[in-house]
């Protein structure tokens, strides 16, 4: 299974965040009842690799229509703000 990519990111004060993209070589999307990036963080430093798209490695919203095993099946994501917090913005319940 390869992992799902992220398309688009608007956590620009993320330190994975260049540009718009998320650089971190897999995030974990969730917990128990909410679908944020968890991530997600601030940092004085750029983290990530330059090269590398993020993807999603882990996803712990077991309610959403994309998720199998707590594995994302979705294509790609998007990332955004809902309530000032990054969240999955694919996330969709079943």
């Amino acid at each position: 299974m390869e992992m799902p990519v992220v398309n688009h990111c608007e956590a620009t004060s993320c330190a994975y965040n260049r540009d718009r993209m998320c650089h971190a070589t897999a995030i974990t999307v969730g917990d128990a009842s909410h679908a944020h990036c968890d991530t997600f963080f601030t940092a004085p430093t750029q983290g990530g690799d330059q090269d590398t798209v993020g993807r999603v490695g882990a996803c712990k919203m077991s309610d959403c229509r994309h998720n199998v095993a707590l594995e994302c099946q979705a294509p790609g994501i998007d990332i955004g703000y809902s309530q000032d917090e990054a969240d999955c913005l694919t996330y969709a319940p079943a």
